[in-house]
Order: C-alpha cells, then sequence, then structure tokens
C-alpha cells in the first residue's frame, strides 16, 4: 500500500542528459552587443534538477536585474517530467518570461515561451567552450546580438 505522500515523491533519480548538456553555461559571463551589456551567472541548484541564472544587464539604457530558474516541469502529483526543459524569468521590474532551452552540439536555442516559438536566440559556442556569440530574433524582424565570455 502506498501512502499520499508517496504519490507526489520525486521520481527521477538523476538529471536527464538533455538537461546536463547545460552544464557548459555553469560560470559567470560578461555579455557584450551593439545594443546589450552586462553579466549573468549560471549555477546548479543543489540536486542539479535546475539550473539558475542571475541576470543583470543594460539593453538600450534599460536595467534589467533578475533571475531564471531552468528545467524539466513536474507539476504537483507528475511522475514524470517534461520533455522540454523549460524556465521562468523573474524580473525585478515585477515582469515573468517563459522561455525552452536546447543544446544540440555547439548549438543553444532558447526560444520565448514554447519550442519553435517565432522569438529566440541561437547562438554557438567557441570551440574552447568560454565564448558564445548569436542573437535573438523576434518576429517581424526584430532583435540583437548579443555574445558572452566567461569572465575571469
Amino acid at each position: 500500500m502506498t501512502s499520499e505522500s508517496d504519490t507526489y515523491a520525486p521520481q527521477a533519480a538523476k538529471p536527464s542528459d538533455e538537461l546536463r548538456r547545460l552544464d557548459r553555461l555553469v560560470g559567470t559571463w560578461d555579455v557584450s552587443g551593439p545594443t546589450v551589456s552586462g553579466r549573468v551567472t549560471y549555477e546548479w541548484m543543489e540536486g542539479g534538477f535546475f539550473l539558475l541564472q542571475h541576470v543583470d544587464l543594460e539593453q538600450e539604457g534599460h536595467r534589467s536585474k533578475g533571475m531564471e530558474v531552468i528545467g524539466h516541469l513536474r507539476p504537483f502529483g507528475d511522475t514524470q517530467p517534461s520533455a522540454d526543459i523549460r524556465s521562468r524569468y523573474y524580473g525585478d521590474g515585477g515582469e515573468t518570461f517563459d522561455y525552452t532551452y536546447e543544446i544540440e552540439g555547439d548549438t543553444l536555442t532558447i526560444w520565448g515561451g514554447e519550442r519553435g516559438s517565432p522569438a529566440y536566440f541561437q547562438g554557438t559556442f567557441s570551440a574552447d567552450g568560454n565564448s558564445n556569440s548569436g542573437a535573438w530574433v523576434y518576429p517581424g524582424g526584430g532583435g540583437y546580438e548579443s555574445s558572452m565570455t566567461r569572465a575571469g
């Protein structure tokens, strides 16, 4: 006989291989581009099921600080995590943004919202893994280029 608390206990023995690919992001990065500058830091939450990003950026004269929690979703009562790696960003202005992450080979893709969204970032890691350059693309032709380089 199982108790109600067993029904909601975490079932995953370890973080997925897909999630562990995000290990390439761990560390502090300087972000730069024609309209963006600042610093982001990624670190694993204890247990390794969630990657935390701390953001301090300035874009077109607007400063933005916030935090993002990245990992597989597993709502209350679900025994299996979501297929996609999802995140939510919490900004100092009260905004929240949802994203979907993927790393395939040396390419990092971050969709605004669901996988396949017309708003996305796509960037490529350098051979040594110490930089990533790409661009955010927005519907209607907007977006911006950015690069991040490991700090220190």
